[in-house]
């Protein structure tokens, strides 16, 4: 595909879904509704901008176009998009902080499940934190395969 022939902004979504992994344990409908929220929640997106048609991010993404046009459903069905027939699909104007607040309290009960995980499996606060502080600072994708130098830090250290 030509990614240099399309309009600036679908260049742009088309960058930023990119990084969807259809190697992840997370559906590729899933990722594709969760990076378009993620992106309306930090600005990326905004009111009235067009996303990709379904054949343009399904043949970027290499996916079905059934699986795209299941994310474009149901993100419609959320309220945060629309589409206006033979326009396009368009962001919803108005849902810029209900959808930082959505996205915002998902990721802090799946930040807290997984801390609960790993207090339960033994590991301690330094541990924990050692995690987090060296998983801010390496660059990753959502959904995407965790970094060496994170894996690293798997290694049970022995205790004194």
């Amino acid at each position: 595909m030509n990614v240099k022939g399309l309009r600036k902004d679908t260049r742009d979504v088309l960058s930023m879904l990119s990084s969807i992994d259809i190697n992840s344990s997370v559906a590729v409908y899933v990722q594709i509704e969760n990076h378009v929220q993620f992106a309306i929640a930090s600005g990326r997106l905004k009111p009235t901008d067009q996303l990709p048609s379904v054949r343009e991010l399904s043949e970027q993404l290499n996916v079905n176009p059934n699986t795209v046009a299941k994310a474009y459903r149901d993100l419609e069905v959320m309220g945060l998009l629309y589409t206006r027939r033979g326009m396009g699909v368009f962001i919803n104007k108005g849902i810029e902080q209900r959808c930082r607040e959505d996205v915002r309290k998902r990721i802090i009960g799946r930040i807290y499940e997984v801390i609960s995980e790993a207090k339960a499996a033994g590991l301690t606060s330094s541990e924990i934190n050692e995690i987090v502080s060296k998983s801010q600072t390496v660059a990753g994708t959502p959904y995407g395969p965790t970094p060496a130098s994170v894996l690293q830090l798997s290694r049970s250290k022995k205790k004194k």
